[in-house]
């Protein structure tokens, strides 16, 4: 879906948004924004459902019931791709929006935002997870677009979602799109 003039209509109608993309993308930040501007309760699955203090992984069965429960609320926004969730959120949703930038770009995003908050929290992650950067996580975000992706559309397309997802590939269109919804 393009942004287009319906799609204001579109995003203000939505009781339940999905934001997703790679790592670095501004996920958060979106969410965040279209949050206050469409008064929808913001949820992060890093903070709210998958990480304890230190940097713990919750169980996968506690991680699910949370989810669960949160998606049964009425009016939402979540930011998070969590692939191993998608059969949870993606039927609650009512659109999706996909951060989609080019690898350099996420890249980019995550390098700086480690510099930014080097040893702190972030927002939208739990108190005792200061931020921190591995190997591993740059290599996740640089195969994203060949590991993921294909998985992610194949969910969308899954659950009817596909040509009904707003796709955005640049932090221009990202900025745009969120004045939309103010």
């Amino acid at each position: 879906m393009n942004i287009t003039s319906g799609l204001k209509s579109t995003l203000v109608e939505a009781d339940r948004i999905l934001v997703i993309g790679c790592p670095g993308g501004g996920k958060s930040t979106l969410a965040t924004r279209l949050s206050r501007a469409l008064d929808l309760n913001y949820i992060s699955m890093d903070r709210d459902f998958c990480w304890l203090p230190g940097w713990r992984k919750r169980p996968r069965d506690e991680i699910d019931r949370r989810i669960a429960e949160a998606v049964a609320g009425q009016r939402w926004i979540m930011d998070g791709t969590g692939l191993s969730s998608f059969h949870l959120r993606l039927p609650r949703a009512d659109v999706v929006i996909w951060l989609r930038l080019p690898r350099y770009a996420c890249l980019y995003g995550a390098l700086s935002r480690a510099f930014r908050f080097f040893g702190r929290n972030r927002p939208e992650l739990p108190a005792g997870c200061p931020e921190r950067l591995s190997l591993d996580a740059l290599a996740y975000i640089w195969n994203f677009e060949r590991h993921a992706a294909p998985l992610i559309e194949a969910a969308l397309r899954d659950h009817g979602l596909f040509n009904s997802t707003v796709i955005i590939r640049s932090r221009k269109a990202a900025n745009r799109f969120a004045a939309l919804g103010a």
